[in-house]
C-alpha cells in the first residue's frame, strides 16, 4: 500500500513537470484525457487537472461496474495527479528549451509518470484506465493501447492546434508511448524474474 502511494505521488510529480514545464508552454498536446484536458485549456482556459477529473467521470462509472479494484486503485491516482498538475502550473515557461526538446522531454516525463503508476496497478484514470481494460481483453501491451488512443486525440485536436504543432505533438505521444512501454516492460521482466 505504501509503495502504491509513493508511486502515485512520484508519477504525479513527473506528470505535472512534463505537462507544465514542457507541453503547455508550446501549446502541445498529449493524447487521452490529458490531451483533451489540454485542448480545453487552450480553447477556454480551464485548469488541466480539474478538467481531467470531470472528463474521467464516465470511465470511472465503467470501472466501478467492471472492475472495482481498478476504480479503487485509480481514483487516488486521478485525484492526486490532477491536484499536482494544477499546483505545478507555475513551472510554465521555467525551462528554456526548443519546441522539439520540449515535446520529447515532456513526453518522457509524462510517459514515465504514467508507466510508474501502472507498474503499481494504479493510474491517472481516464483513457489510461480504459487502456488497462483493453490491454487485458486483447492481451496486448498497455503502452501500445495508450499510443493508439493518444494518436486519435491528437488527430482530433488538429483543428485547434494547427498543422504546425501537430508534428511536435506526435513526437510527444511517441515519447509518452515509449516511456510507458519501457516502464511496463520493466515491470514484466521483474515479475518473470521473481517467478
Amino acid at each position: 500500500m505504501l509503495r502504491r502511494k509513493v508511486a502515485i505521488f512520484f508519477g504525479s510529480m513527473l506528470l505535472g513537470i512534463g505537462i507544465n514545464g514542457f507541453i503547455v508552454p508550446f501549446h502541445l498536446l498529449d493524447g487521452g484525457m490529458i490531451g483533451i484536458s489540454l485542448l480545453v485549456k487552450y480553447v477556454w482556459g480551464y485548469k488541466v487537472g480539474l478538467t481531467l477529473i470531470l472528463l474521467s467521470i464516465p470511465i470511472y462509472f465503467l470501472a466501478w461496474k467492471l472492475e472495482r479494484r481498478y476504480f479503487i486503485n485509480s481514483v487516488h491516482g486521478l485525484l492526486v495527479s490532477s491536484l499536482i498538475i494544477d499546483l505545478l502550473s507555475p513551472l510554465r515557461g521555467m525551462f528554456s528549451v526548443s519546441i522539439i526538446e520540449g515535446s520529447v522531454i515532456g513526453g518522457l516525463f509524462i510517459g514515465t509518470g504514467i508507466g510508474w503508476m501502472l507498474r503499481y496497478e494504479t493510474s491517472t484514470g481516464g483513457t489510461d484506465l480504459l487502456a488497462l481494460f483493453v490491454s487485458r481483453w486483447l492481451s496486448i501491451n498497455v503502452g501500445m493501447v495508450i499510443f493508439f488512443i493518444d494518436a486519435a486525440v491528437i488527430l482530433a485536436g488538429l483543428y485547434v492546434i494547427g498543422e504546425g504543432i501537430l508534428l511536435y505533438s506526435l513526437v510527444t505521444i511517441l515519447s509518452v508511448g515509449f516511456a510507458t512501454m519501457t516502464m511496463t516492460l520493466i515491470r514484466s521482466i521483474n515479475f518473470y524474474r521473481s517467478v
